[in-house]
């Protein structure tokens, strides 16, 4: 049908904006209706970094690379099969010294975040380095205490993620028989469930009593069931709790309830099978463990994190791809890694996430994005599946609908999808799987990570939970390490 002149300016107008968010408003104001659409120029706008991409979206051996990386991703199958009672026993690196592991890329004690710096003094009163908060701190800012990421250890920890010599650990093997990812080890510490904890940077008596009760009764009654678990079957299969969690509501990363209660469930046999004839664990510590796991509806979050890790390490060092296999924060940057970049990180600096905000708290008081946790969105859990979390969209400030778009989103910067880990939402398709660095930058879309916001200050704890995106920085930095290093190969 032709329109008039006369009847098309009658009517409302329907306008597609490719521009600035400011346009919009006056379209709106008049009635008409907006459609979005955003766009930017591959590669920053940088011309350099545009050609070196255009060269690496053709390269062959990049192609194969990724297809063999997301074939371990999918592959992997990661079994929880120990709790080592102390860290030292497990890392030499910290017998007779005093070093102390944390969340995110490389970061120094003057530019750590409030809540790192408490969870610092926190780790070194438990340890019994010094015996106040202050002798702590002078320890620290002197240079006393040495620092290393949790991911040059296999391992990964929450928010702060302060992992110390005394402190127990989960042990996460990969099982998968497939030639080079075989047998990958990955480790996390406990969750320390909600209120006070170190986490958060909370280092007050009451945190130190948890993490000795942790030692002293929890650990114990974990190892003894998981062992006991592991004789009968190799172990507990992290990922089939995790693909089935995603059919029941969880994203696997900020909602962990459904993947919690399976976890439960999954235990309760063998706990119930300990021995407590021998008296190291008794029936008081049973009672005691299961009352803690009952009231800690993100106990499998630690869990989660672990179990990816050990799925992405088995990708990690495959030459020429440029999947990422790690996304951590600090409160201060956020950094990635690269398969084929070996343990280089490309950091930024790191957004505030956005979201809802408990009573009392709003954005000011938000403390920018923290903690290893991203593991999961790496793996394709967290943000990738939050169309299979709408329960979450409440907490996140956003709709159901904004969940499935999300989900959508980072299919066009993945390799493939995952047929393991299901989205009822998306008619059971599997999650995207394997985040490529060059369709981030060639998309301008960035990660989304659902997250719980953390108080900038320490001991405050969790003030909300929302969503963050990783910062475009860190992957132009990645892409021009990758053009630099591959297309002169």
């Amino acid at each position: 049908m032709t329109l008039s002149s006369n009847t098309l300016l009658s009517q409302a107008p329907a306008v597609l904006n490719i521009g600035i968010d400011g346009f919009n408003a006056s379209v709106t104001a008049n009635g008409g209706s907006l459609s979005n659409l955003q766009w930017q120029p591959p590669g920053n706008a940088d011309p350099v970094l545009a050609w070196q991409l255009a060269r690496l979206m053709g390269d062959a051996r990049i192609e194969t690379a990724n297809a063999e990386a997301t074939k371990r991703i999918i592959n992997a199958r990661p079994m929880w099969e120990d709790i080592p009672l102390r860290a030292d026993g497990v890392w030499p690196d910290m017998k007779g010294t005093r070093l102390l592991l944390h969340a995110g890329p490389p970061v120094k004690w003057a530019d750590m975040c409030g809540p790192m710096h408490g969870a610092m003094i926190g780790a070194v009163l438990y340890e019994g380095w010094a015996d106040t908060p202050e002798k702590a701190r002078q320890m620290l800012a002197a240079g006393d205490v040495e620092f290393a990421q949790c991911h040059d250890f296999d391992s990964v920890g929450p928010m702060t993620g302060i992992i110390s010599a005394s402190m127990p650990l989960i042990k996460v093997r990969n099982v998968d028989a497939s030639g080079a990812s075989n047998g990958n080890i990955a480790y996390t510490n406990i969750n320390e469930g909600i209120g006070r904890c170190l986490r958060f940077g909370a280092n007050g008596p009451d945190v130190i009593q948890k993490l000795k009760w942790f030692e002293a009764v929890l650990a114990p009654v974990l190892k003894a069931a998981v062992r006991h678990n592991f004789d009968k079957t190799g172990g507990i299969d992290l990922k089939a709790i995790q693909s089935q969690a995603l059919l029941m509501g969880d994203e696997v990363h900020s909602r962990n309830a459904a993947s919690t209660a399976l976890f439960f469930m999954t235990l309760a046999v063998p706990l119930a099978a300990v021995d407590t004839s021998r008296g190291t664990v008794t029936h008081d510590h049973i009672h005691q463990t299961l009352d803690f796991l009952s009231k800690n509806s993100q106990f499998f979050l630690n869990f989660s994190m672990v179990s990816c890790k050990a799925i992405m390490d088995a990708a990690h060092g495959i030459p020429f791809s440029t999947v990422v296999t790690a996304t951590a924060r600090n409160g201060t940057e956020t950094g990635l890694r690269v398969s084929g970049m070996g343990k280089e990180w490309f950091t930024a600096k790191s957004d505030l996430p956005k979201g809802l905000f408990f009573p009392g708290f709003k954005q000011d008081d938000a403390c920018p994005d923290i903690g290893d946790s991203a593991i999961t969105e790496t793996a394709g859990f967290g943000g990738c599946s939050f169309a299979a979390s709408p329960a979450l969209t409440l907490l996140a400030g956003g709709t159901v609908g904004d969940a499935v778009r999300y989900s959508r989103e980072m299919y066009e910067i993945t390799v493939t999808k995952n047929p393991a880990l299901s989205l009822p939402a998306l008619d059971f398709a599997g999650a995207p799987c394997g985040i490529d660095v060059r369709k981030v930058v060639d998309t301008g879309i960035r990660p989304l990570v659902t997250t719980g916001i953390a108080h900038k200050e320490a001991g405050i704890g969790q003030i909300g939970a929302g969503v963050v995106r990783v910062p475009m920085e860190a992957y132009v930095k990645a892409l021009s390490a990758i053009a630099n290093k591959f297309l002169k190969a």
